[in-house]
């Protein structure tokens, strides 16, 4: 699915820290990982069910009024909510294996789910420029063939955006979670197709001379926006440190795109002159407001369809991380990084097949 990149970004942030949460609740190893996204409507989604599922609803208030859902295999729930409350491996499998849910998993259940909204909470309230509150409703159960779909349930009808994860836990086959946005929602959290990123509301957060340096990015970044798509495709590689730079290059050989490099202080029009580019790299020491500056060069310098950004950097702070998102970022990387580690999200993010 085009477009969406911030709520991709915000949403992949914040599932993967309900996965960490959630698993010490559990006193086990959870990871939810944000895989793909597409729109879908409520037909098409719950028609393709083989499975019983749990829809959770997230109330959205303040600036942002709507609701989204979140939609678990009914057997995930089972497992979950069946460690949480301490039953044997033996019976888990079996309650799993028919389908069994009982009240005392709906509650149990129910704390695992207030976990993941409590990290979207957390990210969202973060990175959106205005005010969000989101609060879990209770969760319905439905059952394909034996519960009827009505126009209001188990969620209303409509066309929505669909962000599927992957849930893993050792010992343990896992299903996916799944987030299913109302289109019109999505464009409240990240409008379409303007760029978040140079809101003059947005900028004006970053505190002293990098807060100035990133509104000042975006007013540069406004004027000399490019046609997207145009000329020879490419990769960006900003980078001050010459040797880091040269690994990140021989890390994204592999795609064939031709790569334009630089300093965090290049001339990012010229870089992008010429070259319809399918990726910019962003590598620092530090996730600070110069690096945040760039970021919004680049969505400012494309400001229908920016290319994704990864920024890669030795130190984060969870602040970093949210700013990073908020000005444009698609996804961040640790230093010092493997080539897996840069290879998979660029094909991820490229569309395209490691080699």
């Amino acid at each position: 699915m085009d477009g969406y990149t911030n709520l991709y970004g915000m949403l992949e942030a914040a599932l993967k820290q309900a996965g960490e949460e959630s698993g010490m609740l559990l006193g086990q190893e959870l990871s939810i990982a944000l895989l793909d996204s597409l729109s879908t409507s409520k037909s098409s989604y719950f028609g393709g069910l083989d499975d019983g599922c749990f829809v959770l609803g997230v109330d959205s208030g303040e600036a942002y009024v709507g609701q989204f859902y979140l939609v678990f295999s009914l057997r995930d729930a089972i497992v979950m909510s069946s460690i949480l409350l301490g039953i044997p491996p033996a019976r888990i499998q079996e309650k799993k294996r028919l389908s069994i849910i009982e009240s005392d998993d709906i509650d149990a259940f129910s704390e695992i789910a207030n976990m993941i909204n409590g990290a979207l909470n957390t990210v969202f309230q973060g990175a959106l420029p205005n005010k969000v509150r989101l609060k879990l409703l209770p969760p319905k159960k439905y059952i394909p063939d034996i519960d009827q779909l009505t126009s209001d349930e188990p969620l209303p009808d409509g066309d929505f955006l669909m962000f599927r994860s992957r849930l893993e836990m050792p010992g343990q086959e896992m299903n996916h979670l799944d987030v299913l946005i109302p289109v019109a929602l999505g464009d409240l959290y990240d409008p379409q197709p303007v760029a978040d990123a140079i809101d003059d509301g947005g900028i004006q957060e970053s505190e002293g001379d990098g807060g100035k340096e990133a509104k000042a990015a975006g007013e540069e970044g406004a004027e000399i926006s490019q046609e997207d798509g145009v000329g020879v495709d490419s990769i960006v590689v900003l980078e001050d440190d010459e040797e880091q730079r040269r690994q990140l290059i021989e890390m994204v050989l592999f795609t064939g795109f031709q790569i334009a490099e630089g300093t965090l202080n290049a001339d990012i029009k010229e870089l992008f002159a010429g070259r319809n580019v399918k990726m910019v790299l962003i590598g620092s020491q530090d996730a600070n407001d110069r690096e945040l500056a760039v970021c919004i060069k680049v969505n400012a310098i494309r400001q229908d369809s920016p290319p994704p950004i990864i920024m890669s950097a030795e130190y984060w702070t969870r602040t970093a991380v949210l700013k990073a998102l908020k000005y444009g970022a698609r996804d961040i990387i640790i230093k010092p990084f493997t080539s897996d580690d840069v290879t998979s999200k660029v094909s991820r993010y490229c569309k395209i097949a490691p080699a």
